[in-house]
């Protein structure tokens, strides 16, 4: 099986930069773990038997870039305004219906959801992915996929309702 690296980069791209920008909070190691992905894929991606599982191979690989690199190096968090900024200036994603919110205050809360709930969260709402499909990435069961998703929205209403108080 052969897929054409450059169609594959350009239609996964912004999405993987987005979801590596959740993660990490910083652009710089976002495009890190988006490059790195990406190299992994130039050795490794002939591998893949099915060609519809690209995205997931591509989410998953990045998923574990970011923790390998949060093994080695600890949990570093990028000032608060720094995240912010990085991630209001992301690959835009579709809109969603949650856009009659405040855009800057939904992304702040998002920055500071912790990555337990964040990766799945940004999974589902910024690139649309199902459980199943976050499940794969992430390598845990589709509940479990579930029940972050709750807790993570819970989380971001309760950030979201403390912030306009």
């Amino acid at each position: 099986m052969s897929i054409d690296f450059q169609g594959l980069v350009d239609l996964h791209y912004a999405a993987l930069y987005r979801f590596a920008l959740s993660l990490a909070r910083e652009e710089s190691l976002a495009g890190d773990f988006v490059q790195q992905t990406f190299l992994k894929w130039a050795r490794h991606g002939h591998q893949l038997r099915e060609a519809a599982k690209a995205k997931t191979w591509l989410f998953t690989t990045l998923h574990r870039e970011f923790l390998a690199h949060r093994r080695k190096f600890g949990a570093r968090e990028a000032p608060a305004a720094e995240a912010e900024a990085a991630l209001e200036h992301a690959p835009a994603a579709a809109p969603h219906p949650a856009r009659g919110l405040d855009a800057q205050a939904v992304v702040a809360a998002l920055g500071r959801l912790d990555e337990t709930f964040r990766a799945p969260v940004a999974m589902f709402y910024l690139e649309e992915m199902s459980y199943a499909e976050i499940a794969e990435c992430l390598e845990i069961p589709v509940g479990t996929v579930m029940s972050r998703l709750a807790r993570g929205r819970d989380k971001l209403r309760e950030m979201l309702r403390d912030r306009a108080s």
